[in-house]
Formats: structure tokens, C-alpha cells, sequence
């Protein structure tokens, strides 16, 4: 156990000789002389040790007579006694053994039990040791210790003669230095222009070799519905103004390439039709774009389900060109078993039309954008998030939230990801440190917050090394980590000297 001294006010009992003269002897319950030994005064956990010897030397108690040792803390504002240490002549010894006897239950609970109850009618050369554990309490850091000695029972007590004996011994708790860095924010460039994109999957389902949509066909009016949503949200939003409109068209494989393009273009198109007479768009603000082959999609589709020979699918996908015949190769693979399967159940989700909107909004002032990030954060920059959370008090609730949201809007922005991280490490979060600063870059901020990574995880030589290398580069945060640095590398030395 790892002890220090610590100094609260103690005055430890040391030798007490009670020295008696023929002419007191009259009035004093005992003869002989009594010394009282300090041995322990010692605080350790959540007690304070107290041991003491009392030294009986040629010690005899009158008959009908006794006196009793009180050890006491002692505060200015504050007395706790201790159990006493009780010596008795013969009759009095008899006379506590009787009421002992007589006492019912609840003066049995009511009784403050002595520490120890000695006779002493014949003489005696011994010693009584006190041995007592205190609660420790706060207000006995400042406590002393001292003793009054009751000859009469009746509470009329002195104190006894007591010399200073020094400081007591506590035990010592080493508490690591808890490193309180500072952080390095980024403050994100400004967009000039707010530019987004959003969009709309629908697989509308087409009469055979046919192109015009038909609204209430199968699951087509769920299909439009989405995007109808999606438009419809934009075009009643004041903050956003519409830019062009994407209608991109996928084919499943199956057939020539010729063929799939000429019948993903028609959809697109009918579905920019459908789009045209319900919106009051400018018809040069849509666009057509063909997709291609969705084999991607059916690759994810494979992955999703159980299907016999689903390897050999899969290897035949990402491994033959489909100049080379991919498609042939699945029509032959185990006499076209799972090829019929793709055909029957799989194919039909590929024809895909996806509608994209591009759109910019505008910008916000700080009081617009704190509402803004409630409800649409996409509608936010960087630069407008950063100036919401410097609105808040730094370390704040509200101030870690609006990074936290600004990273999952932008998941690959370094600027982003570094404060981000920056957020995570003020809540010793290191394994989400981690996380972020892998997408932060390698900004003198960034190396900064590296290192203060590996000053929290106690990695402190690399620490050094990165906040020296970020002090160099500018970063004035650098300096007072360095201190920090410094101050757990001591603790860690005056640690290691307990041992």
C-alpha cells in the first residue's frame, strides 16, 4: 500500500507518567504509575487507525473506585470521543458485572460499550493495548488527538498532560493527472453556390416491348408516387430553386445492347413526359441518360438472396466482360437453370428509371441556419454549420451536435471528419478519434489532433512528437498540450517512485 504523510493538526499521545505522592495518593483512585504509549495514529481506505498501550507499573485500583481514558478527535469546532479503556478495584469491577446482568434489551442497545473493561485490585505490571478504527471523515484533516482521564464515573473529567508527538500518517492514493487538452477546429470554406442532389428510385412496370407508362399499371401508381414526393417537397420549399432534372434508364441484360438502350431511352423519356405535364419545369431543364446493362443492380440482388449455383453466377458476373460474352456464359452455365431463374424473378427489378434532382439553396443567416439544422441539415454548408455551433458555448451539448451532424452530412470531408474527431476526443471517445481522423487528412490541425489521440491513449513519446511537429506548423493549441504533456509525464515519474 502506498502511504504519504499528509499534514492535519495531531497531537498523538505520548508518554503520560502519572506520578503520584504520598500526600495525593489519599485522594487518587489507584497507586502505582499508568503510562500511555503512543503506537498508531494512521489513516488508511476509509479509517483511521488509533493504537495505543497503556502501561500499567505496579497499578492498584482502590476497592470501591475506578477511572476511566478517553481518547478523543479534537477540531476547533467539532469533539468526537472513542471507546474508553475502563480500569476497576474489585467492588467496583463486581458492581458493572452486576448491572450488566440487569439490563433488558433496549438498555443493552442503548449502552455505550467501553473498549475494554480491566480489573486491577491487585497490583499490576502489564499492558492494555488500544487498538480502534475510526471512520475518516472529512473534518479530521485537521483533527488532534487527546485524552481525558475520569476518576469519579460521574463525567467530571480532566484532561491529561500530553506533549506534541507529530504528524500522522495517511494513506496515499495516487490519482493519475487527468491530461485537459485543447483542440484545433477548422473553419470549412464557404460554398459560393449551394449545389445538391437528391434522388428517386422507381421500377415502373411497362406492357411488354412497350414504352408509355401506364399510371394505374400494376405497382406503377406507388412507383410515381415517390417521386412525385420528392418534387413536390422541393417545389414548395422558398429556400430551393430547381436546376435540371436527370432521367436515367436501366435495362436488365437479358437481349442485345441496341435493343436495351432503345427501350430504357423510351421509358426515360415517357417518364419525362409524365413528369412534363404535371410540373411546370422548363422542358430544356430534363435530361435522358442511359444507364446501361444494370449489372450492378443485379449483383446486389445476388448477394441478397439463396440461389443454387450463386458462386458460379457471381464469377461469371464480375469476372467476363460482357463484350465477351457474359450473358451467354450465364444462359449455358448448368443447362440455363439459373439463368431461367434470373429471367423469371430477378431481371424485371433491374428496370430501373431513376429521377435526380439537382437543385441550389440559399444561403442562410445564423438564426435561419439554427432552425434550418433541426429539420433539413442538407440544406446547411460546412462554413454555415460551423458558424451554428460557434453560437453555442464551446464543450457545450449543442455545440458537440452540430459537428456530430455536420460529419454525417458530410462523411468524407476532412474538414468534417476533423472536427469531428475533435468533438470525440473531449469526450475521451478514442475508438471514434480514430474513426474520424482516418477521413481528416494530414492539415497541421489534423497531425494536431493525432497527437492528442495519443496523449489521451498515453502514448506519450509518439504525442510528442505530432504536437511538435503541429506546434512548427502553427497550430497554437500545440503549445498548452505540450504542457499537458509534460505535467502527465512527471506524474507517470512520481508515480513509478511509490513503487
Amino acid at each position: 500500500m502506498i502511504i504519504r504523510k499528509i499534514g492535519f493538526l495531531v497531537c498523538m499521545l505520548v508518554v503520560c507518567s502519572l506520578n503520584i505522592n504520598t500526600a495525593m495518593a489519599q485522594s487518587r483512585s489507584y497507586e502505582g504509575v499508568i503510562t500511555v504509549n503512543p503506537v498508531r495514529l494512521e489513516q488508511k481506505g476509509d479509517f483511521i487507525h488509533v493504537d495505543i498501550d497503556f502501561v500499567l507499573n505496579n497499578v492498584k485500583v482502590k476497592s470501591a473506585r475506578g477511572m476511566d481514558f478517553i481518547p478523543r478527535l479534537v477540531t476547533p469546532g467539532r469533539t468526537q470521543n472513542l471507546p474508553k479503556v475502563s480500569i476497576k478495584g474489585r467492588d467496583e469491577y463486581l458492581a458493572y458485572e452486576r448491572e450488566l446482568a440487569l439490563m433488558n434489551a433496549k438498555e443493552k442497545r442503548n449502552y455505550e460499550k467501553p473498549y475494554i473493561v480491566e480489573k486491577a485490585g491487585k497490583l499490576r505490571n502489564d499492558t492494555i493495548r488500544y487498538q480502534y478504527l475510526v471512520p475518516f471523515e472529512s473534518w479530521m484533516k485537521d483533527a488532534r488527538l487527546d485524552v481525558q482521564r475520569d476518576e469519579c464515573g460521574c463525567g467530571e473529567t480532566a484532561l491529561m498532560n500530553i506533549e506534541e508527538f507529530g504528524k500522522v500518517t495517511l494513506e496515499r492514493v495516487w490519482t493519475p493527472y487527468v491530461v485537459v487538452p485543447q483542440f484545433a477546429y477548422l473553419q470549412p470554406k464557404a460554398e459560393e453556390i449551394k449545389q445538391r442532389d437528391i434522388q428517386a428510385e422507381c421500377f415502373l412496370d411497362f406492357e411488354v416491348n412497350k414504352v408509355n407508362i401506364r399510371p394505374e399499371y400494376m405497382n406503377n401508381p406507388q412507383e410515381l408516387a415517390k417521386i412525385r414526393k420528392m418534387i413536390d417537397e422541393l417545389k414548395s420549399d422558398p429556400n430551393v430553386k430547381v436546376n435540371r432534372l436527370d432521367i436515367i434508364g436501366y435495362a436488365s441484360p437479358e437481349g442485345t445492347l441496341a435493343a436495351n438502350k432503345r427501350l430504357s431511352e423510351g421509358r426515360a423519356m415517357a417518364l419525362r413526359d409524365y413528369l412534363a405535364y404535371r410540373y411546370d419545369f422548363p422542358r430544356n431543364q430534363y435530361y435522358i441518360v442511359f444507364g446501361g446493362e444494370n449489372w450492378d443492380g443485379l449483383e446486389k440482388a445476388l448477394e441478397t438472396i439463396e440461389l443454387e449455383y450463386k458462386d458460379e453466377v457471381l464469377d461469371i458476373i464480375r469476372n467476363i466482360p460482357i463484350e465477351k460474352g457474359r450473358e451467354t456464359k450465364l444462359m449455358q452455365l448448368h443447362g440455363g437453370t439459373p439463368y431461367r431463374y434470373l429471367l423469371k424473378y430477378i431481371f424485371p427489378s433491374l428496370r430501373v428509371a431513376i429521377c435526380k434532382v439537382n437543385y441550389e439553396v440559399r444561403d442562410f443567416s445564423v438564426e435561419e441556419a439554427k432552425e434550418i439544422i433541426k429539420t433539413r441539415p442538407q440544406q446547411l454548408s460546412l462554413s454555415e454549420m460551423f458558424a451554428v455551433a460557434n453560437s453555442y458555448e464551446i464543450g457545450s451539448k449543442e455545440y458537440n451536435e452540430v459537428f456530430e451532424i455536420a460529419v454525417r452530412m458530410y462523411s468524407d470531408d476532412p474538414v468534417a471528419n476533423l472536427n469531428a474527431a475533435n468533438i470525440a476526443l473531449s469526450k475521451n471517445d478514442l475508438d471514434a478519434a480514430r474513426t474520424y481522423l482516418a477521413k481528416a487528412g494530414n492539415s497541421p490541425e489534423a497531425i494536431h489532433a493525432h497527437g492528442v489521440l495519443n496523449l489521451l491513449d498515453g502514448n506519450l513519446d509518439e504525442a510528442g512528437k505530432l504536437l511538435e511537429q503541429a506546434k512548427a506548423a502553427g497550430v497554437k493549441e500545440a503549445a498548452a498540450n505540450l504542457d499537458e504533456l509534460r505535467k502527465k509525464e512527471a506524474d507517470n515519474q512520481l508515480f513509478d517512485s511509490f513503487e
